[in-house]
């Protein structure tokens, strides 16, 4: 696991610690917006993208429909035993790819490996982090209630 980790998702996200949490400092002012999601798509490639770039773009998603500005994502790995070493490192450089378009960075996450036949190849959970700035009121709230 250690050298999967240091191998793949170290180079990846360019991550500085190989542990779970991440300390972010000098956070800019504002309400903070957080979401988590999951991806359990089968198949994890399919036209124009894949399980990776969706598990950004949902997260990213999520966070602007609740007038945040997108800042930090945690990523969490269910793998299954015997997934191709060469379809992971395409999903994350995919991740590595988006966040880095959209300007989110990914900073921890967690990466567990289950029995061949418990996993359906890979799953994905993500959580973000955004501020919603001065000024900016919080939409979801509108649609929920109808307004």
């Amino acid at each position: 696991m250690h050298q999967l980790i240091k191998d793949y998702f170290v180079p990846a996200f360019d991550l500085g610690a190989l542990h779970d949490s991440a300390v972010i400092d000098n956070l800019p002012q504002g309400r903070l917006a957080v979401t988590t999601d999951s991806y359990v798509i089968s198949p994890y490639f399919f036209p124009g993208g894949d399980i990776g770039m969706l598990a950004v773009c949902g997260t990213v998603n999520d966070l602007s429909m609740a007038g945040a500005r997108p800042l930090y994502l945690t990523s969490g790995f269910i793998i299954e035993e015997g997934f191709p070493f060469d379809h992971l490192k395409i999903i994350l450089d995919s991740m590595k790819a988006i966040s880095g378009k959209i300007g989110i960075k990914i900073i921890t996450g967690d990466t567990k490996v289950v029995e061949k036949g418990k996993g359906d190849g890979i799953f994905i959970n993500t959580a973000g982090v955004g501020i919603i700035e001065d000024g900016i009121g919080h939409c979801p709230d509108k649609y929920q209630t109808g307004r």
